[in-house]
Protein backbone atom coordinates (compact mmCIF):
# COMPACT_ATOMS: atom_id res chain seq x y z
CA UNK A 1 0.00 0.00 0.00
CA UNK A 2 1.30 3.87 -1.03
CA UNK A 3 2.06 6.09 2.18
CA UNK A 4 -0.56 7.93 0.43
CA UNK A 5 -3.30 5.35 0.63
CA UNK A 6 -5.97 5.56 2.89
CA UNK A 7 -8.56 3.12 3.78
CA UNK A 8 -9.69 0.60 1.86
CA UNK A 9 -6.24 1.48 -0.20
CA UNK A 10 -7.52 4.32 -1.67
CA UNK A 11 -5.90 7.51 -1.74
CA UNK A 12 -6.35 10.23 0.37
CA UNK A 13 -7.87 13.18 -0.28
CA UNK A 14 -6.57 16.84 -0.11
CA UNK A 15 -8.35 20.12 0.05
CA UNK A 16 -8.88 20.58 -3.77
CA UNK A 17 -10.50 17.10 -3.49
CA UNK A 18 -12.96 18.31 -0.18
CA UNK A 19 -13.27 21.96 -1.94
CA UNK A 20 -14.90 19.75 -5.07
CA UNK A 21 -16.76 17.37 -2.97
CA UNK A 22 -18.42 20.66 -0.86
CA UNK A 23 -19.44 21.76 -4.23
CA UNK A 24 -20.90 18.77 -5.54
CA UNK A 25 -22.84 17.86 -2.51
CA UNK A 26 -24.60 21.69 -2.59
CA UNK A 27 -25.35 20.98 -5.77
CA UNK A 28 -25.18 17.45 -7.89
CA UNK A 29 -25.85 18.90 -11.37
CA UNK A 30 -23.32 21.49 -11.44
CA UNK A 31 -21.71 21.56 -14.82
CA UNK A 32 -17.86 20.53 -14.51
CA UNK A 33 -16.59 23.81 -16.15
CA UNK A 34 -18.85 25.38 -13.57
CA UNK A 35 -17.29 23.38 -10.61
CA UNK A 36 -13.60 23.30 -12.23
CA UNK A 37 -14.35 27.66 -12.16
CA UNK A 38 -15.52 27.08 -8.39
CA UNK A 39 -12.51 25.23 -7.35
CA UNK A 40 -10.06 27.39 -9.60
CA UNK A 41 -8.68 24.24 -11.53
CA UNK A 42 -9.22 23.60 -15.26
CA UNK A 43 -11.94 21.22 -15.95
CA UNK A 44 -9.57 18.39 -17.30
CA UNK A 45 -8.26 18.33 -13.94
CA UNK A 46 -11.65 18.86 -12.40
CA UNK A 47 -12.93 15.93 -14.47
CA UNK A 48 -9.87 13.23 -13.69
CA UNK A 49 -10.59 14.46 -9.71
CA UNK A 50 -13.95 13.71 -9.88
CA UNK A 51 -13.30 10.35 -11.45
CA UNK A 52 -10.97 9.39 -8.90
CA UNK A 53 -13.64 10.17 -6.09
CA UNK A 54 -15.94 8.04 -7.59
CA UNK A 55 -13.99 5.15 -8.45
CA UNK A 56 -12.38 5.45 -4.79
CA UNK A 57 -15.99 5.21 -3.46
CA UNK A 58 -15.95 8.83 -2.01
CA UNK A 59 -18.67 9.82 -4.35
CA UNK A 60 -21.40 6.87 -4.01
CA UNK A 61 -23.61 8.66 -6.48
CA UNK A 62 -26.46 11.18 -7.09
CA UNK A 63 -29.73 11.87 -6.89
CA UNK A 64 -32.35 14.22 -6.94
CA UNK A 65 -34.55 15.47 -3.47
CA UNK A 66 -38.20 15.04 -3.84
CA UNK A 67 -40.53 16.67 -1.85
CA UNK A 68 -42.31 13.75 0.20
CA UNK A 69 -45.62 15.84 0.95
CA UNK A 70 -46.15 16.56 -3.08
CA UNK A 71 -45.94 12.86 -4.15
CA UNK A 72 -48.36 11.21 -1.32
CA UNK A 73 -45.59 10.42 1.55
CA UNK A 74 -45.75 13.45 3.48
CA UNK A 75 -45.54 12.05 6.76
CA UNK A 76 -42.36 11.06 8.61
CA UNK A 77 -42.30 8.27 11.36
CA UNK A 78 -38.92 6.54 13.10
CA UNK A 79 -39.74 3.37 14.30
CA UNK A 80 -38.28 1.26 17.27
CA UNK A 81 -37.95 -2.51 16.40
CA UNK A 82 -36.76 -4.54 18.84
CA UNK A 83 -36.87 -8.42 17.90
CA UNK A 84 -37.72 -11.71 18.93
CA UNK A 85 -34.19 -12.42 19.10
CA UNK A 86 -30.79 -11.67 18.07
CA UNK A 87 -29.46 -14.49 15.99
CA UNK A 88 -28.31 -13.88 12.95
CA UNK A 89 -30.97 -16.13 11.01
CA UNK A 90 -33.60 -13.44 12.16
CA UNK A 91 -31.48 -10.89 11.88
CA UNK A 92 -30.36 -11.54 8.35
CA UNK A 93 -34.45 -12.28 7.69
CA UNK A 94 -35.40 -8.74 9.08
CA UNK A 95 -32.78 -7.18 7.13
CA UNK A 96 -33.67 -9.16 3.62
CA UNK A 97 -37.44 -8.14 4.00
CA UNK A 98 -36.61 -4.52 5.20
CA UNK A 99 -34.50 -4.22 1.79
CA UNK A 100 -37.71 -5.01 0.01
CA UNK A 101 -40.04 -2.36 1.31
CA UNK A 102 -40.06 0.83 -0.67
CA UNK A 103 -41.80 3.02 2.56
CA UNK A 104 -38.66 2.55 4.72
CA UNK A 105 -35.91 4.93 3.69
CA UNK A 106 -33.38 3.91 6.22
CA UNK A 107 -32.88 1.17 8.48
CA UNK A 108 -30.00 0.80 11.38
CA UNK A 109 -28.82 -1.58 13.23
CA UNK A 110 -27.98 0.03 16.32
CA UNK A 111 -26.88 -0.18 20.47
CA UNK A 112 -28.83 0.14 23.21
CA UNK A 113 -32.70 -0.75 24.73
CA UNK A 114 -33.94 -2.31 20.87
CA UNK A 115 -32.69 -3.41 17.47
CA UNK A 116 -33.45 -1.54 14.54
CA UNK A 117 -34.26 2.22 13.74
CA UNK A 118 -36.15 2.65 11.16
CA UNK A 119 -36.99 5.98 8.99
CA UNK A 120 -40.33 5.55 7.07
CA UNK A 121 -42.62 7.57 5.10
CA UNK A 122 -46.27 7.28 4.11
CA UNK A 123 -49.01 9.74 3.32
CA UNK A 124 -50.82 10.46 6.47
CA UNK A 125 -51.61 8.45 9.69
CA UNK A 126 -54.26 6.49 8.52
CA UNK A 127 -51.45 4.90 5.68
CA UNK A 128 -49.43 4.81 8.97
CA UNK A 129 -51.80 2.16 10.51
CA UNK A 130 -52.09 -0.03 7.55
CA UNK A 131 -48.39 0.03 7.32
CA UNK A 132 -47.82 -0.88 10.90
CA UNK A 133 -50.08 -3.63 11.24
CA UNK A 134 -49.76 -5.08 7.45
CA UNK A 135 -45.37 -4.76 7.31
CA UNK A 136 -44.00 -3.70 9.70
CA UNK A 137 -45.50 -6.48 12.09
CA UNK A 138 -45.29 -8.99 9.48
CA UNK A 139 -41.70 -8.50 9.19
CA UNK A 140 -39.38 -11.74 10.48
CA UNK A 141 -38.92 -11.57 14.17
CA UNK A 142 -40.52 -8.33 15.08
CA UNK A 143 -41.54 -8.38 19.06
CA UNK A 144 -42.31 -5.06 19.59
CA UNK A 145 -42.21 -1.90 18.21
CA UNK A 146 -42.11 2.23 19.32
CA UNK A 147 -43.49 4.98 16.81
CA UNK A 148 -42.23 8.67 17.00
CA UNK A 149 -44.41 10.63 14.26
CA UNK A 150 -42.80 13.51 13.21
CA UNK A 151 -44.47 16.52 13.65
CA UNK A 152 -42.35 18.92 12.47
CA UNK A 153 -38.60 18.51 10.46
CA UNK A 154 -36.61 20.60 11.85
CA UNK A 155 -33.35 20.24 10.08
CA UNK A 156 -32.91 17.75 7.11
CA UNK A 157 -29.54 17.46 5.09
CA UNK A 158 -27.51 14.66 3.51
CA UNK A 159 -24.25 16.93 3.15
CA UNK A 160 -21.24 15.80 5.16
CA UNK A 161 -19.16 18.51 7.12
CA UNK A 162 -15.75 18.34 4.92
Amino acid sequence: MDEADGPGGTREIDKIDRRILRVLQADGRISNLKLAEAVHLSPTAVLERVRRLQRDGYILGYEARLDPARLGAGLLVFIEVLLDRTVHDVMDDFKAAVQSRPEILEAHLVAGGFDYLLKTRVADMGAYRQFIGNVIWTLPGVRETRTYAVMEEVKHTTQLPL
